[in-house]
């Protein structure tokens, strides 16, 4: 790379520089200069396990007097930077990194004469990049080729893209990525279902992101189109269960549009990832990433679509300024999921639904310190480590919108919520924002709803407020009486009544019995309903993990489900379960080095740090 000289330095102002921007997970000085708009050209590279290219910045520069960018890196390696000079040449320009930051990774500082309104990096990715996991052919259900996947969220987009890489900035990009033949690229953009890669594939995207959302995936992919906007990728051995487990999806994003005004985003994609996806869905933009435990073969958990298209309004449109703010992506997403899934399925399954989800986060709380236990910090936003609980945000920021839902009607609040969708869209966000627009457009004109006080507990205090209105499902509180005379042993397992339950009954009543059930009830209730078997990989999770607690054998099963599914929510809790377990631990052990390649760094580094306590 270019070295610095003395002038350079100076004018990078290195010395200058305060050690953090404003957003505490970034080195960007985005008060100075925006990027506005980004290119990527890159070659997937699977023999190395690279991206290999260069990123083109459009900048929007807010200070006339800067004379440096500063991008997030992590572990690029930097061949040359370019800015283009007002004659339209490409000129070398000096650059440094800083050193390597553990969890932020390295600042890249350019230094600039001008304030060029381009910028062009060139540079490879690591193939330990923190984004991209590249799969081998026996990772993936054909076993022919590889696959490569991205997930960008919260701060890995700097690790395979030089950016500003923080939720403060929006920008539009475009991408041409050139792939080994035989594979298709897919991106959160525009492409053409028709393309054949001839040439690179190409993307654009004209609606401005925050550089989280940016993501790419590599692979054997087939298609289905579901509706005139929606369409569903997965491997070819997956996609029709995948096509018939999504065919309400067009339904979904009308029901959303119903209720929140128009879908803003073109199309509304979903891709099905292989099973080492660690989290359940990630809402990238015009192409939502899935993970295949989804598929249940009954679209029972569909809830997990409604989720991530309820960010298409809230986090991809209003999006969390830092993400110390984080509850209002989540929070906010988990009150619209309740609201999609009741325009399509009805209010009783909704009600289940959220009495899961309240039960939950009350259990949750055991876990969590009291400390981070508030849906914000109030200290100020410099250092990540005083963020609050990131799951606890999920139901406890939806619980605040239900309870101010509940206490003015929706005729009032459905119109305010579209608002502040409306009037924030394409947009960053803080909490105060929100507050001065809660005021302003619902608390004014019904003071009644809350009160200050009451505010401030949702929103800094601990716990869930007592005065927060617990939903009570007609149809879960008759089953929580066959559950209790269960446990009891006052009736019968089969005449539990469950081969009409739904999965969230089933998940109701697993989380309730959970160590609480025996043995000898376990096997019965196995053996009545065959749930170690089960397709449902919520109700399998929940099952293995209180036969675990309680110490019946489904080790056979549980070293299937263990070796084949990457979810951290079903992967940490087993394996914490049986580390717990002094009859399961050392099997529980020696099953994980098996797995563990098989599985994203993500989870790798959850559950090796669970091995380590242990």
């Amino acid at each position: 790379m270019l070295r610095l000289n003395p002038i350079a330095a100076a004018l990078l102002g290195v010395a200058a520089l305060p050690a953090m921007a404003q957003d505490p997970l970034s080195y960007a000085r985005y008060d100075q200069v925006r990027t506005t708009d980004l290119h990527l050209d890159l070659k997937a590279d699977f023999a190395r396990k690279t991206l290999d290219g260069y990123a083109e910045l459009s900048l929007n520069w807010l200070d006339k007097n800067a004379k440096s960018l500063v991008l997030d890196t992590r572990q690029l390696s930097i061949a040359r930077v370019q800015t283009l000079d007002a004659s339209g040449h490409w000129r070398a320009a000096s650059y440094m990194l800083d050193r390597p930051d553990a969890k932020k990774g390295q600042a890249l500082r350019i230094a600039l004469a001008t304030q060029p309104e381009k910028v062009r990096i060139y540079y490879h990715t690591a193939p330990t990049a923190s984004a991209l996991q590249w799969l081998t052919p026996a990772q993936t259900l054909s076993g022919k080729r590889p696959f490569m996947f991205s997930q960008s969220e919260q701060i890995d987009a700097r690790s395979w893209a030089p950016v500003q890489d923080t939720p403060a900035v929006r920008f539009t990009y475009s991408a041409r990525i050139q792939a080994p033949q035989g594979m298709r690229v897919v991106m959160s953009a525009e492409g053409d279902q028709q393309a054949t890669g001839a040439g690179g594939w190409n993307f654009r995207m004209p609606q401005p992101i925050p550089s989280y959302l940016l993501a790419i995936a590599v692979g054997e992919l087939e298609l289905r189109n579901l509706g005139p906007r929606t369409a569903v990728y997965a491997e070819p051995g997956r996609i029709e269960a995948a096509a018939y487990e999504l065919a309400d999806t067009e339904k979904m994003v009308a029901a959303a549009e119903s209720l929140y005004g128009p879908y803003r985003w073109g199309r509304y994609d979903m891709l099905v990832l292989p099973p080492s996806f660690p989290i359940g869905g990630m809402e990238n933009p015009r192409m939502t990433f899935l993970t295949p435990t989804m598929i249940a073969g009954d679209r029972s958990l569909n809830d997990l679509i409604a989720h991530e298209l309820a960010h298409s309004w809230s986090g991809n449109l209003v999006t969390n300024a830092s993400w110390k703010h984080w509850w209002l992506n989540e929070g906010f997403t988990t009150y619209v999921t309740t609201r999609i899934v009741e325009a399509l399925y009805g209010k009783e399954v909704a009600d289940m639904n959220l009495q899961v989800e309240q039960e939950e986060a009350m259990a949750s709380l055991k876990e969590i310190p009291a400390a981070k236990q508030s849906l914000l910090t109030r200290d100020p936003d410099t250092n990540p480590a005083n963020y609050t609980d990131e799951g606890l945000a999920y139901p406890k920021g939806a619980w605040l919108l239900h309870t101010l839902e509940d206490r003015v009607g929706r005729d009032v609040f459905d119109p305010f919520l579209r608002g502040w969708f409306d009037q924030h869209a394409f947009q960053s966000a803080t909490t105060e924002q929100f507050v001065t627009y809660l005021r302003k457009n619902l608390l004014e004109k019904h003071p009644e709803a809350m009160s200050d006080a009451e505010l401030d507990e949702w929103l800094y205090g601990a716990g869930i407020p007592a005065s927060a209105q617990h939903i009570a499902s007609p149809r879960l509180a008759a089953l929580d009486a066959r559950r209790d005379a269960w446990l009891k042993g006052e009736l019968p397992t089969i005449e539990l009544g469950a081969k009409d339950w739904i999965a969230l009954e089933w998940m109701h009543f697993l989380n309730d019995i959970d160590q609480k059930a025996n043995v000898a009830q376990l096997k019965e209730l196995d053996e009545a309903y065959s749930l170690r078997t089960s397709q449902n990989n919520e109700i399998a999770f929940r099952f293995y993990l209180a036969s675990v607690h309680a110490g019946y054998n489904v080790r056979d099963p549980l070293n299937v489900f263990l070796m084949h599914v990457g979810r951290q929510k079903f992967v940490v809790p087993l394996y914490g379960a049986m580390l717990k377990n002094p009859s399961e631990a050392s099997w529980g052990k020696s099953l994980y080095l098996k797995a563990r390649p098989r599985y994203h760094p993500e989870t790798q580094a959850s559950v090796d740090k669970l091995m380590k306590k242990n």
